[in-house]
């Protein structure tokens, strides 16, 4: 199941990110934790924290900008004011994801969940970083459960989303499709559950069902690359040969030099 450029961050929390096998900690997922709220949304309790706090914030915001270094950087600041504020951590997991060092990402989201084991953002983290690597994947369904299902948490449609995005890698379609309906109905202006909603039913060969999703994210947003790919594969999938037409003529118009316009002119449909 792909996963758009343009929709890439809704899958994450606020200062969120997405274990590998270089490191021997396995955060819990025991139902003896007790559920917390988001360490990012309590009152701090002491100036270092507050400094930490302001500091973490403002290198989400560079993060966030692609300016990774000062994100670093500010998050490093912000340890230096506390150490123990977990979302600095977090910060520094989710920036050295986006530079693609995994390794270095890992060691800080599980830091940030020794901090806060009960923090439904890092369990939600957590569990997309299992789902990025090939054979993990099921291990990090029992990490979205746990934060969809915290009363605490105010994006649970983002833990059954990226539950339901993971179920569909592995071809669990009926749990997949199940939790990315859920998502949408907590959430109907989730276009990244409406995309993969799309694209699960094309993976299962209902062109009907991917159409009909395809016009809800179209009535939503304008398709990007990877949306027009999908809109063009249903449409030929479906035999309709003007829909087909439309959909190449956007991709050749909008999206010059994407990899969706070299599969298509090298005729690589699936």
């Amino acid at each position: 199941m792909s996963l758009p450029k343009f929709l890439k961050i809704l899958v994450i929390g606020s200062l969120g990110i997405w274990v590998s096998g270089c490191t021997t900690t396995n955060p819990s997922t025991s139902d003896s934790v007790p559920s917390q709220q988001p360490v990012s949304t309590r009152p701090t309790g002491s100036p270092g924290a507050e400094r930490a706090k302001v500091h973490t914030e403002l290198g989400s915001e560079y993060m966030h900008a692609g300016q990774y270094a000062v994100a670093l950087e500010e998050a490093r600041i912000a340890l230096s004011a506390d150490a123990s504020y977990a979302p600095a951590y977090n910060l520094l997991a989710l920036t050295h994801f986006q530079l693609g060092e995994i390794n270095v990402a890992v060691q800080n989201i599980e830091r940030a969940l020794s901090l806060a084991p009960g923090d439904p953002e890092f369990s939600n983290n957590y569990g997309w970083f299992l789902c990025q690597q090939p054979g993990k994947e099921r291990n990090s369904f029992a990490h979205f459960l746990r934060a969809a299902k915290n009363p605490l948490y105010t994006s649970p449609t983002r833990a059954y989303m990226n539950l339901g995005i993971c179920q569909g890698k592995v071809k669990d379609y009926g749990p997949a499709m199940s939790n990315l309906m859920l998502a949408f109905r907590l959430d109907p202006s989730n276009t990244l559950a409406i995309f993969n909603l799309s694209d699960l039913a094309y993976a299962q060969g209902q062109m009907a069902e991917a159409k009909q999703w395809m016009v809800e994210l179209e009535k939503r947003i304008d398709l990007t690359s990877e949306a027009t790919w999908l809109a063009l594969r249903i449409e030929r999938k479906m035999g309709s040969r003007e829909g087909e037409a439309r959909y190449s003529s956007q991709l050749r118009k909008k999206y010059v030099g994407t990899p969706e316009l070299q599969k298509l002119l090298r005729g690589e449909f699936e």
